[in-house]
């Protein structure tokens, strides 16, 4: 199972778009996906206000400049393990 960390906010429809198509794949790619909403941590605030939605396996990531459903396929077929 892959862990993944969804970085979000509430009331973003860009988000809702990204964990539609996270939820589409959850199961071809064995994923665990654990929601973290950025204003609950100061840290991901900063780092992300501006990338979000921010899809991150590991150290790779993938932000809302390139998120689309052939990049998140392709993204996860390079990162997430079987």
């Amino acid at each position: 199972m892959t862990k993944v960390h969804f970085y979000t906010k509430e009331i973003c429809s860009l988000c809702d778009e990204a964990e539609a198509l996270l939820n589409l794949f959850q199961e071809e790619f064995n994923l665990d996906i654990e929601v973290r909403d950025i204003y609950t941590n100061d840290t991901w605030l900063e780092k992300y206000h501006l990338r979000i939605p921010v899809i991150e396996i590991g150290h790779a990531q993938i932000d809302c400049e390139t998120m689309s459903y052939d990049h998140l396929r392709q993204f996860l077929k390079e990162h997430a393990t079987s």
